[in-house]
C-alpha cells in the first residue's frame, strides 16, 4: 500500500514537470489602433477601428487573445480570438453618439497591453420630426407632442417650444420623446422641437423640426370683479369688493375663486367671494385681483381703485439743523397735505415717540427741550378718523463743541525751509475749520471733514522769532472760535561759516607736539563734527556735541602726520558744511636741530684748528722773496730684503725753515718786494732715525727732489717764468 502511494506521488510530480517544460513562452510587443477611413467623419459613414497586436511566441500553436475596446474610459466591446489577424470593431452608419476617444486592449494569459488613444469625431445630426395627436383643443385640454431624432443614439435632450418660448424639456436614452402640453390661452399656437446629443464633455445641437399648429378655443366662463364705491374714494371710506363667475358650465371641473390685493390674499370661494375693508392711500392706488383656477385653466380679472389720502405722512424736522450737547432744540411733526373737503387740520393729533423722550409739547406737533449728550432716534405719528400714519425716523446727533486747539510743529522746523504747523483740537464734532493766524492776520484755513484728517499748514520762516507769531483757531459752530496759544517751537538754524583752527600755529608745528584741530560753525546744536585728511577715505574722528565747536587732538606729532586737513559738520537741518583745507607741515624737533648744530659747530671748530696748526707750521722756514722753496726728499738707502718688508714706504720728512737774506739785483726791471722768502728743506731721516744735515740735503737735491716755489702771497709772480729769479745763483747756499 505504501509503495502504491509513492508511485502515485512520483507520477504526479513527473506530470507537473512535463507541463512546466511544455509551457510556451510569449511576449506582447506592441498594440496599435487605427481609425478607418478617417478619424473625422460625417454622419452615415461606415467607420472601422482596427486593433493590431504584435506578439512573439516560442511555439506554433495559436495564442488565445482577448480584445477589448474602450470609449471615453468605458469598455464598450470585448471579443476573444485565437487568430493572429487584426481585430476589427465596426461602426456602420456612424452617428454623432459614436464620437469619442477610443482605445484597444489585448490580454493573453494574464498579460495585457493597451494602444494609444485615438479620437473619432462624427459630424451631422438628422432633422427632428414633430407630431401632435390633436390640432384643435379648448382651454385646459391636453395635447400629446412626439419629437423624434431619426437614427440617432445615445443620451439626447429634447426641447419643445410654443410660439418660440420653451415650454418643455426631457432627457431620454433613445431617439424620441413625448410631452403633454396644455394651453391656458386661446388662439393659434405654433409648436416646434429640437434635440441635443450629449457626449461628455461636448454637446451637439440639431436643427429645428417642422412646425405644428394647434388652435385653442376659449372657454365661455370668466371671473367678474366689482368694487364699490369705485370713484371719489378717500382714506377711511369703506370698500366692498365682490368676485363672481360668468357662464359657468356644469360639465367643467368645480372652479375655485381667489380674491387678493397684491400678494395679500383677502378671501376665496367656489363661485362667489365678498370682502369689505377701509380704504387706505398706498402708492398710486389699490389693485385687486379675482383669479379663477379650474384645473389647467386659469383666468384673472383685475381692478385698480384710486384712493385720496386725508392727510399725508408726517415729517419730523429738527431746529436748529445743527444742535450741540445740552443746547435747546425743537422737533416739529407735521402733515403737509390735508384733504380739506373731508378733514379739518385741527382734527389731526401728533405724538412724539418714544413716549419717554425728554421733550415737552408746546404746540400742535411742536416739541422742545435740550439735546442729550448722545445720539437719539425720534419718530412721530399723525392720527385722524382712526387713520394713523408714522413719520420716518429722525436721528438727533448732538454735536460736541470744539475744544481750544493746540498748535505745534509737525516734524522739525528748519530755518529757511518749508515748515509744517499742526493745528488740532482734542474734542469736537466734525467738520472743524482750522484757521492759521500770523499775529492776527489770517494765513489760510483747512476744513477737517473725516476722522483721521489733520490740519497741517505749510509756512517758511527766515528768522527764528517768526514762529512765535503763529496761532490757530478752531470752529465747528456759530460760536466764537477758540484761539490757541502762540507757537512755541525750537527752530533749527542750518550750519554756516565752518572754520578749522590749528593749534599750535602752523609755523610752530614740530615733531612731538600735540596738535589741536578746532572745528567751529554757526547754527543750532547738536552738531556732528568729522575731521578728514586728504587721501584717507574714512574720517579721522567723528563726534556729536551740544556746542558749536569741537576739537580733535593728534598727540606726539611725527613727519607722517603732515598733510592737508579739513572738517565737516552737520546738524538736524541735514545740510553738510565743509571748512577750508589747511596744509600742515611737521618740522624737525628743536633738540634734533640743536644736536645737528652742535655737531656742525664742532666739525667747523676742528677744521679751523687744523687750519691754524698747518698755518703756523708753515712759518718755520723763511726764504728771501722770489726764492725757490725746495723740498728735498732723500733717496732711501739700500736695504736688504728683510728690512724692506718692514720699512714704511712713505719717507719721514722733516721740514727746516732756513732764512736767507735776499740780494737785490739791480738789473731786474721790477723791484723786489721787501721781506724774505721761505725755503723749505726736506730732511729725510735715515733708517736709523738720524736726520740728515742740511749739507746732505744739498748734496742730494739732484736725486729727484721736488721743488716748490712760493712767492710770498704773489701767485701771479710764481706762475710767471723769470730766468733771473730761477737761476742757480739764487738757490739757497748749502750750510756747512
Amino acid at each position: 500500500m505504501m509503495g502504491l502511494l509513492l508511485l502515485l506521488l512520483l507520477s504526479s510530480y513527473l506530470h507537473q514537470g512535463c507541463q512546466v517544460t511544455a509551457q510556451r513562452l510569449f511576449t506582447i510587443r506592441a498594440v496599435s489602433l487605427t481609425v478607418e477611413p478617417d478619424s473625422d467623419s460625417s454622419r452615415g459613414t461606415n467607420v472601422t477601428l482596427r486593433c493590431q497586436a504584435v506578439v512573439s511566441s516560442s511555439g506554433p500553436e495559436p495564442l488565445v487573445r482577448e480584445f477589448s475596446v474602450f470609449r471615453d474610459g468605458s469598455r464598450v466591446y470585448t471579443k476573444t480570438s485565437s487568430s493572429s489577424e487584426d481585430f476589427l470593431y465596426l461602426l456602420p452608419d456612424a452617428r454623432v453618439s459614436n464620437s469619442g476617444k477610443y482605445k484597444c486592449e489585448v490580454s493573453i494569459e494574464g498579460k495585457s497591453m493597451s494602444s494609444e488613444s485615438r479620437r473619432l469625431t462624427v459630424r451631422g445630426l438628422s432633422k427632428p420630426a414633430l407630431h401632435l395627436n390633436k390640432d384643435v383643443v379648448t382651454e385646459g385640454e391636453e395635447v400629446t407632442a412626439t419629437c423624434r431624432a431619426p437614427g440617432e443614439t445615445g443620451s439626447i435632450f429634447f426641447y419643445f417650444y410654443d410660439n418660440g418660448n420653451e415650454i418643455h424639456e426631457e432627457r431620454v436614452n433613445g431617439n424620441q420623446a413625448e410631452a403633454t402640453l396644455r394651453f391656458s390661452s386661446a388662439g393659434i399656437h405654433k409648436i416646434r422641437c429640437d434635440y441635443t446629443v450629449l457626449i461628455t464633455p461636448d454637446s451637439y445641437k440639431s436643427e429645428e423640426s417642422n412646425t405644428a399648429i394647434v388652435s385653442v378655443k376659449e372657454l365661455s366662463i370668466t371671473p367678474v370683479l366689482e368694487v364699490s364705491p369705485q370713484y371719489q374714494v378717500f382714506e377711511g371710506d369703506t370698500l366692498n369688493i365682490m368676485c363672481t363667475l360668468r357662464n359657468l358650465l356644469r360639465s367643467l371641473d368645480s372652479p375655485q375663486l381667489y380674491l387678493s390685493q397684491g400678494t395679500h390674499l383677502l378671501s376665496s370661494g367656489t363661485t362667489k367671494v365678498n370682502h369689505s375693508m377701509v380704504a387706505l392711500a398706498k402708492g398710486p392706488g389699490l389693485t385687486f385681483e379675482c383669479r379663477l383656477d379650474m384645473g389647467h385653466v386659469i383666468k384673472v380679472a383685475t381692478r385698480t381703485v384710486l384712493v385720496t389720502e386725508l392727510f399725508s405722512v408726517p415729517t419730523l424736522t429738527l431746529a436748529p439743523a445743527e444742535v450741540f450737547q445740552k443746547e435747546p432744540m425743537t422737533l416739529t411733526c407735521r402733515s403737509e397735505n390735508v384733504a380739506s373737503e373731508r378733514l379739518d387740520r385741527k382734527e389731526l393729533t401728533y405724538t412724539l415717540h418714544p413716549l419717554e423722550n425728554p421733550l415737552i409739547s408746546t404746540d400742535t406737533g411742536v416739541f422742545t427741550g435740550k439735546a442729550l449728550l448722545f445720539d437719539f432716534n425720534y419718530t412721530c405719528t399723525a392720527e385722524a378718523r382712526d387713520i394713523v400714519k408714522q413719520s420716518e425716523t429722525l436721528t438727533v446727533r448732538p454735536k460736541v463743541s470744539v475744544s481750544t486747539p493746540k498748535i505745534s510743529i509737525y516734524g522739525k522746523a528748519v530755518l529757511g525751509q518749508p515748515i509744517q504747523i499742526l493745528c488740532q483740537s482734542d474734542i469736537g464734532s466734525l467738520p472743524i475749520n482750522y484757521t492759521l493766524l500770523k499775529g492776527f492776520d489770517e494765513v489760510s484755513t483747512i476744513s477737517v471733514q473725516l476722522p483721521g484728517q489733520r490740519a497741517i499748514f505749510r509756512v517758511t520762516a527766515h528768522m527764528p522769532e517768526e514762529l512765535s507769531k503763529y496761532m490757530c483757531e478752531a470752529k465747528n459752530s456759530h460760536r466764537e472760535a477758540p484761539l490757541s496759544r502762540r507757537l512755541n517751537a525750537t527752530v533749527i538754524v542750518p550750519l554756516a561759516n565752518p572754520t578749522l583752527t590749528v593749534l599750535p600755529h602752523l609755523p610752530d608745528i614740530s615733531e612731538g607736539d600735540h596738535l589741536y584741530l578746532i572745528c567751529a560753525v554757526k547754527g543750532s546744536p547738536p552738531v556732528t563734527f568729522k575731521w578728514y585728511r586728504v587721501g584717507d577715505k574714512l574720517p579721522l574722528n567723528t563726534t556729536t556735541t551740544d556746542k558749536n565747536h569741537k576739537d580733535f587732538q593728534i598727540p606726539a606729532l611725527s613727519k607722517q602726520d603732515s598733510g592737508i586737513y579739513y572738517c565737516e559738520a552737520v546738524n538736524h537741518a541735514n545740510t553738510i558744511v565743509q571748512s577750508d583745507r589747511v596744509t600742515i607741515e611737521v618740522r624737525m624737533a628743536l633738540w634734533k636741530k640743536a644736536v645737528i648744530g652742535g655737531v656742525s659747530l664742532l666739525v667747523v671748530s676742528l677744521l679751523l684748528l687744523m687750519a691754524c696748526v698747518l698755518y703756523f707750521r708753515s712759518k718755520r722756514v723763511r726764504v728771501p722773496r722770489a726764492a725757490v722753496s725746495v723740498w728735498s726728499e732723500r733717496k732711501p738707502e739700500d736695504v736688504n730684503d728683510e728690512e724692506s718688508s718692514t720699512v714704511n714706504h712713505e719717507p719721514d720728512v722733516e721740514y727746516t725753515e732756513v732764512v736767507h737774506p735776499h740780494s737785490v739785483d739791480p738789473t731786474r726791471a721790477a723791484p723786489l718786494r721787501k721781506g724774505t722768502d721761505t725755503v723749505y728743506s726736506e730732511l729725510q731721516k735715515s733708517s736709523h732715525g738720524d736726520c740728515c744735515s742740511p749739507t746732505d740735503a744739498a748734496d742730494h737735491h739732484d736725486y729727484g727732489s721736488v721743488q716748490y716755489a712760493e712767492l710770498n702771497k704773489e701767485q701771479s709772480e710764481i706762475n710767471q717764468y723769470n730766468p733771473e729769479i730761477n737761476s742757480a745763483p739764487d738757490l739757497p747756499v748749502r750750510l756747512d
